[in-house]
């Protein structure tokens, strides 16, 4: 079993969590799955940024960036270098810490 960590944020996961998972899902689908409603305005498809995430821990165990991933990264709020789109982010052996941001780039967003 592989671990993720969630850092607390004031919205989603105001007491942090800290989440058993198994190789190969991504980080969205997991965080969903506890009942951290992370936003997903594209349905997981790669379109848009509302589901980024800060990965602290464990960055290299994770799949590669693909070059969609990355584009669309450079326009997510409070990009860092260990930046992931959690809907395309596939977890590995290792265990994670994650940090969702504080904002999203999602004008049609209900939770502001």
């Amino acid at each position: 079993m592989t671990q993720i960590v969630v850092l607390p944020h004031p919205t989603y996961c105001p007491d942090g969590a800290v989440l058993e998972t198994v190789a190969g899902q991504t980080v969205c689908d997991v965080l969903l799955q506890n009942d951290i409603h992370i936003e997903h305005a594209c349905e997981k498809s790669c379109a848009c940024t509302t589901c980024h995430v800060v990965v602290r821990e464990g960055y290299a165990s994770l799949n590669e960036l693909n070059d969609k991933e990355e584009d669309l990264l450079d326009m997510a709020w409070g990009l860092e270098a260990t930046s992931r789109l959690s809907c395309q982010a596939i977890v590995g052996d290792e265990d994670l810490v994650v940090e969702i941001p504080k904002y999203t780039i999602n004008h049609a967003s209900e939770n502001h």
